[in-house]
């Protein structure tokens, strides 16, 4: 873990000194220079009052860097195609368990001819467009607005029933990490 990186960023970024966080902390200057280097590793209490000095939650400084929050900017994002219409998919964002996209459905296309079943736990919002969802012997249409959710893993299907593109913010949630299958 490299905490003291980041007591140190946060401190520079709040333009804090060290002598600051020791007379608001008690420690000394010495031992919050090797904390900052990571030479010495403080207790819990110490992180603590340091957290307050700093005025950041104690977990915020505990977060391993992949824990952090990632911003993903638009122009940014990573475009895949999905299934055999290729459907334009647009990764939003990713964490261990889950990932979210905007798909694009030219009218008519479907997430394929049949019904595929995969693992995970989806959510949709239909944010433009007419669709069609389909989970074994139910179905609906959705328009801009309505939203729905299945498990993955019961045979599934999404076809665009309206005359404009359609657009789907899809997120899924599995419980093994990064195992990402189509949509």
């Amino acid at each position: 873990m490299d905490i003291g990186s980041t007591i140190r960023a946060i401190r520079k970024r709040k333009n804090i000194t060290i002598a600051q966080i020791c007379e608001q902390t008690g420690l000394s200057q010495g031992f919050m220079s090797q904390v900052e280097t990571n030479k010495t590793s403080p207790s819990i209490a110490t992180l603590e009052s340091i957290a307050e000095a700093l005025k950041v939650p104690l977990a915020y400084l505990l977060l391993r860097k992949e824990e952090r929050m990632h911003i993903v900017r638009k122009e940014e994002r990573r475009h895949t195609s999905s299934g055999p219409e290729h459907l334009k998919v647009s990764h939003v964002g990713t964490t261990k368990h889950m990932r979210m996209m905007l798909v694009e459905f030219p009218p008519g296309s479907s997430t394929g001819e049949l019904p595929h079943a995969h693992e995970g736990e989806e959510v949709h919002l239909v944010l433009q467009g007419k669709i069609y969802a389909e989970q074994g012997e139910e179905g609906a249409v959705l328009e801009e607005g309505d939203s729905f959710c299945w498990n993955a893993c019961t045979p599934h299907k999404v076809k665009n029933v309206g005359d404009e593109v359609a657009i789907v913010l899809i997120s899924v949630y599995t419980e093994e990490q990064g195992d990402w299958k189509v949509i």
